[in-house]
């Protein structure tokens, strides 16, 4: 027999739409504009670290994508000229289900207008508070970079170790580095979710910034670095809760960076994704200087109820569906 009931109970929603009701005054009072963003798109990230649901219409001969993240229309959004914005939206994720992901969750996206790294980092820390009710959150989190953390966990540098320093850090065996072979920013994605974050305090929140150049995504190259990009994620303990950027204003090198994805995507056998034009009209238009943060509402959740399993927070799960 099919079980119908939901996951989580009422007081669950309830401790929901009270952080939501905190985000939304966090964001009014400073004066940011609530945005919506279409779900679906004819484009759909190049990113190599996340897929994209496809969907079919009778309205396309061509494949629609349910997006990841309301990003590329938020720039868009923003290179026409609105001001400071945030959206609340429902994203989707191929190929993320269990304790801490599901294929369909709630993102908190927003961008502030001329922001620095130092600013958006502030200001994430701040949002976090603020949805979390607990000031002292922002005033007693530990901010570090990404090199600094692996040389003073690891004893190596991110930057500069062979692979081999690496899969020794890693502590891997012949089938793991095997299964990696030389992919650089795969084993410090391992080291970093095996090794470094694991160690990082339960009862404050961590920021690793800087993370390595080959690493920026959609962030800007740090203009004292070229090492490194002005990226940054958020974390409690070992659970990682938002990512940010100082935002890659430069069309060319926007499309250069998702040709680049595509070449990686299709050495590894990836899904091919019809890159969006769109973005990157925008930002031949003019995306003014900015920076944004994305945050998993779940995850915020888990965080304030003191959960380790997203299921927990959410009433219906991917996986109750009928046999």
């Amino acid at each position: 027999m099919t079980d119908w009931r939901p996951s989580s109970g009422p007081e669950s929603a309830a401790r929901r739409a009270a952080m939501l009701r905190r985000l939304r005054d966090h964001f009014e009072n400073a004066s940011i504009l609530e945005v919506e963003t279409p779900a679906l798109s004819f484009a759909a990230a190049s990113d190599v670290q996340i897929e994209s649901l496809e969907v079919r219409s009778v309205l396309s001969d061509q494949p629609l994508y349910l997006h990841t993240s309301p990003e590329f229309c938020m720039k868009r959004l923003l290179a026409a000229g609105y001001p400071d914005i945030y959206a609340i939206s429902r994203v989707y994720r191929d190929g993320e289900c269990g304790h801490r992901h599901q294929p369909e969750f709630t993102m908190v996206e927003w961008y502030r207008l001329g922001y620095q790294l130092a600013a958006i980092v502030d200001d994430a820390l701040q949002t976090i508070a603020a949805g979390l009710g607990d000031p002292k959150l922002a005033r007693n989190a530990v901010v570090i970079d990404y090199r600094d953390a692996f040389v003073r966990t690891l004893g190596v540098d991110p930057v500069t170790a062979t692979i081999d320093e690496l899969a020794g850090a890693a502590e891997a065996d012949l089938s793991l580095r095997t299964a990696l072979g030389d992919e650089r920013d795969g084993w410090l994605d391992l080291l970093l979710s095996t090794k470094v974050a694991p160690g990082f305090l339960h009862d404050r929140l961590t920021v690793l910034q800087h993370y390595p150049a080959s690493q920026s995504a959609l962030a800007r190259i740090c203009p004292a670095d070229t090492n490194v990009a002005d990226r940054f994620e958020v974390f409690i303990g070992p659970l990682e809760i938002a990512n940010g950027y100082v935002e890659l204003t430069d069309a060319a090198l926007q499309a250069i960076r998702m040709e680049s994805d595509r070449t990686t995507r299709e050495r590894r056998g990836q899904p091919l994704r019809p890159r969006d034009e769109s973005l990157l009209a925008a930002l031949r238009h003019g995306l003014p200087p900015c920076a944004g943060v994305a945050m998993g509402l779940e995850r915020l959740q888990m965080v304030h109820d003191k959960t380790d399993d997203i299921r927990n927070v959410i009433p219906f799960l991917f996986e109750d569906r009928d046999e």
